[in-house]
């Protein structure tokens, strides 16, 4: 079960926070990342991050608690998500007023 939660949660983190790297990527748009800002390095970075967050679903084996399985890889993307629509990576730059 701990497995099944683990990998889920971890899953639902990886593609919450791969989603918004590759959307940016292929709409050509800057977007903070670790390897670059630019669009190829976000979409590189998002297609990976999708493509672990996959396995990382695959390995947890949610066929034999999918109750688990759904609900916390749903509480990781709400979690990763609420990351990104608050502070984000890098903070807010503060807008003059």
């Amino acid at each position: 079960m701990w497995q099944t939660i683990t990998l889920s949660f971890l899953g639902g983190v990886m593609g919450g926070n791969a989603f918004p790297h590759f959307v940016h990527g292929i709409t050509r748009k800057r977007y903070p990342n670790v390897t670059g800002n630019g669009p190829i390095p976000n979409l590189i970075g998002g297609w990976v991050g999708l493509v672990v967050a996959a396995l990382l679903i695959y390995w947890a084996h949610g066929d034999r608690h999918p109750a688990a399985a759904f609900g916390f890889a749903a509480l990781g993307v709400l979690l990763i998500g609420l990351f990104h629509a608050g502070p984000g990576a890098f903070g807010r730059a503060e807008t003059p007023k």
